[in-house]
């Protein structure tokens, strides 16, 4: 049952399912709660009380925030953590991975541990070599910009396409058709547009600053890297020494969450059983 928190600049939907300790759940940029649906059922039946967020401008959220920065949702997470009654492990896919950082750093009180699954957590820098070598990134870039600048959903519907290499995984054409439908509503292929063109600088920044263990996830053939491996390796390196790991998972592109749930519920389980809670 969707309900909703309404603070300065609009309202945040999210459901809440479950006793225990809280997870928090928050999808990427385009796409909204639904996708943590297998995974969040994972949690959910090994004691987790388990809250999936629409982010600002997506899915039942509302539009027409002031702004949508990593920042902007790394506060939306801290106040729907405040209001269920925090602590809570974050995990934030791509542009909510950047905000899990900024939350965990900001109000370390509340968050207990954090999971960013492909996150963009740093600038990127575009490799001209890698995009000439790369055809997968080369591919996965020309789309990924295009569909932003362009405001397009025909354009993000085939990244999201590239994204999700191999065999596509149950209910994703339903997931996508629902996407469609939700991104032809006015404004909300602005607000797509708007976060692809923050830079993750705000995230960065605070890299060094989170006080709580951290898990990165990669999956291997994500195509918004030409080596997603390395670029994971690189936001473990600017955490402090200790906190932060980092697990590949084999075949998955930037959705390993959607693509590979048992795989992704298993890692994140596993260090949350050692990391945060042991």
């Amino acid at each position: 049952m969707t309900e909703f928190l309404t603070i300065d600049g609009g309202q945040l939907a999210y459901d809440v399912t479950g006793e225990g300790p809280l997870i928090v759940l928050a999808h990427g940029m385009g796409d909204n709660r639904a996708a943590y649906r297998d995974t969040a059922a994972r949690f959910l039946a090994t004691g987790w009380r388990v809250a999936c967020v629409d982010q600002r401008g997506h899915g039942e959220s509302s539009t027409g925030w002031a702004s949508y920065t990593r920042t902007d949702a790394a506060a939306d997470l801290l106040a729907v953590i405040r209001h269920l009654g925090g602590p809570a492990v974050i995990v934030g896919h791509s542009f909510a991975g950047g905000a899990a950082t900024i939350a965990a750093a900001q109000e370390p009180e509340l968050v207990s541990a954090v999971v960013e699954i492909s996150p963009f957590t740093r600038a990127q820098k575009v490799s001209p070599r890698s995009l000439l070598s790369h055809a997968r990134y080369r591919k996965g870039m020309s789309l990924l910009m295009g569909a932003g600048l362009l405001r397009s959903v025909g354009l993000w519907k085939r990244y999201l396409d590239h994204a999700y290499p191999g065999v596509k995984p149950a209910g994703y054409a339903g997931h996508v058709a629902a996407l469609e439908a939700d991104l032809r509503r006015p404004g909300r292929m602005a607000v797509v547009s708007r976060m692809g063109m923050s830079v993750p600088t705000d995230a960065g920044a605070r890299l060094g600053a989170i006080r709580c263990p951290a898990l990165v996830i990669e999956g291997t053939l994500d195509p918004d890297w030409a080596d997603p491996g390395a670029e994971g390796e690189g936001i473990v390196a600017e955490m402090p020494a200790g906190l932060g790991r980092l697990v590949m998972i084999e075949g998955a592109g930037h959705y390993a969450h959607v693509q590979f749930p048992d795989e992704v519920a298993a890692a994140v389980l596993a260090f949350l059983k050692v990391g945060a809670r042991g």
